[in-house]
């Protein structure tokens, strides 16, 4: 066995950078992923001809991406093709008003006085102050962090930065906050819906998270192709830096040898042995066993109660009238404390959902309104994929109450069974195990919450973690940046040990 070989299991985001990263410091780097594919939560359905994001549908902090490529000898414009999106996004209430955020802060004032008043228009200008600065101190201390605690982060802002970081209220909830920033509800409500970007309730989750604000106005950009272009950029950079893929390729247990990692089993029966190996997985599949039983104990799950919400989506190819839509659209719940009630109190699908839509063709060229176009819209729905199995009637309920709620504002969608695609809760299990349908690891719920995620080293020697789970968190920049920090850390180990081969176990069969 070679002593640099790495094996990366799972091809999402986050495996696709690590293996990057790793093979441009000369590793010999295999990734294994059970699917076909690469891309992992950053997916695609086809429908016919057309192919839909299915996953991800929002590309933000483009420099995470542009540091990725330049260290790998390329660029993000040599790899993709992108364009600044003038609506961030479009909202719209019960009552049929609506509000178009942009990336220029006077012109989402402008719009914003429209709608609500010319104080609440200062309100956002000071807003914005607020989640930049917000931003700017958590930059380097926590999201570019590889090991953040409440200690590091007081070290890292230093005496003349303590200041700032009492300022962004790390104790206070989102939604408290708002209504100090806001007098408008409708305000409240649009910022309050950055906590779902994390999985959880603006509720519970932390102040901190109005840092989204500012990360969205220094740029959302469309990925010509769509978002999953993403990955196969990114793999195909990984392959031209010499790393192997192996599709279709399912791993049934981790091979531990001597107190640390020494390879892979397959459900084929191979066995790839690795000096070093990064799973790019849930943290809850290697608790759970899903790996084998000599790394369950390497990380620590969260508990059920702590897991971030799902989404029930429906996928389709349809005609539409009535509503402009924008690429990004958010069509609220009227109530919007007893949606979350539903999803995290009660684990039920909510009675009166928001509603997100993601017009793909909207921001194309050759979009023709006359025309059919591809939509995802998604609701929030409680993690709970493994435990209930949403049976036809209950998502017929869902899907009434999704769709009366776009017709109220307007939105008529002449969608057809044989172009729709739905996915659960369950659909999420199945794609991701040992999650209920989880789709951003767990809740960022309350101060400390954050700190909880699994970092990039385990318990186990050799075995390294990344994914939208694990630190910095969700997010398909911060999966990119939880990829980069296991790379990091299993660098800095290797070269701080004695290099040596160790014997292959005996038993297995190496498919080198």
């Amino acid at each position: 066995m070679k002593s640099d070989q790495v094996v990366v299991i799972g091809a999402g985001v986050a495996g696709l950078v690590a293996a990057i990263d790793l093979s441009a410091q000369g590793l010999d780097v295999t990734v294994v992923e059970r699917m076909p594919g690469a891309g992992g939560k950053l997916r695609e359905t086809a429908i016919g001809d057309a192919r839909l994001d299915t996953g991800p549908t929002v590309f933000t902090m483009r420099w995470v991406f542009d540091e990725i490529l330049a260290a790998a000898g390329t660029s993000l414009d040599a790899e993709l093709t992108l364009q600044p999106a003038d609506v961030l996004a479009r909202h719209t209430w019960a009552d049929g008003e609506r509000l178009d955020l942009f990336a220029d802060i006077e012109r989402s004032a402008d719009a914003i006085r429209a709608l609500a008043g010319a104080d609440e228009a200062d309100r956002y200008r000071r807003f914005c102050e607020r989640a930049e600065r917000t931003y700017r101190t958590l930059l380097a201390s926590f999201i570019r962090c590889t090991r953040p605690s409440v200690a590091s982060l007081v070290k890292s802002v230093g005496i003349r930065g303590l200041g700032d970081l009492w300022r962004i209220k790390p104790f206070a909830t989102l939604w408290s906050e708002l209504g100090t920033q806001f007098r408008d509800p409708r305000l409240r409500q649009l910022f309050g819906r950055y906590a779902t970007y994390c999985g959880s309730s603006p509720f519970e989750a932390p102040a901190t998270l109005m840092l989204i604000a500012h990360v969205e106005r220094e740029g959302v950009w469309l990925v010509d192709g769509g978002m999953y272009e993403l990955a196969h950029a990114l793999e195909r950079v990984a392959k031209r830096n010499g790393v192997d893929f192996r599709y279709d390729a399912e791993v049934t247990e981790i091979l531990v040898s001597n107190g640390r990692t020494s390879g892979i089993s397959l459900a084929s029966g191979q066995v790839i042995y690795a000096d070093s190996i990064v799973v790019n997985a849930d943290v809850g599949a290697i608790a759970g066993g899903l790996f084998g039983a000599a790394v369950t104990g390497a990380v620590t799950a969260p508990a059920r109660a702590a897991r971030s919400q799902s989404a029930v989506t429906w996928a389709m190819v349809a005609e539409t009238d009535g509503f402009p839509l924008s690429r990004h659209n958010v069509f609220f719940s009227p109530d919007y404390r007893a949606e979350f009630d539903d999803v995290f109190a009660r684990a039920r699908l909510p009675s009166e959902p928001t509603v997100y839509v993601c017009a793909q063709d909207r921001g194309n060229a050759s979009f023709r309104a006359d025309r059919p176009e591809r939509l995802l819209c998604l609701i929030n729905a409680p993690p709970t994929g493994d435990l209930h199995h949403f049976e036809s009637g209950e998502i017929a309920r869902c899907e009434e109450a999704t769709f009366r709620r776009l017709e109220q504002a307007g939105l008529r969608i002449r969608r057809m069974p044989h172009n729709t695609r739905v996915a659960t809760p369950k659909t999420f299990e199945t794609m991701f195990p040992a999650t209920g349908g989880a789709l951003y690891g767990r809740t960022t719920h309350g101060w400390s919450a954050s700190f909880a995620r699994q970092r990039s080293r385990s318990r186990v020697p050799g075995l390294y973690l990344a994914g939208g789970g694990v630190h910095p968190g969700p997010g398909v920049p911060m999966a990119a940046l939880s990829g980069r920090m296991a790379a990091a850390s299993l660098l800095a180990d290797r070269a701080s040990r004695p290099r040596f081969l160790r014997a292959a176990t005996a038993g297995g069969t190496s498919t080198r």
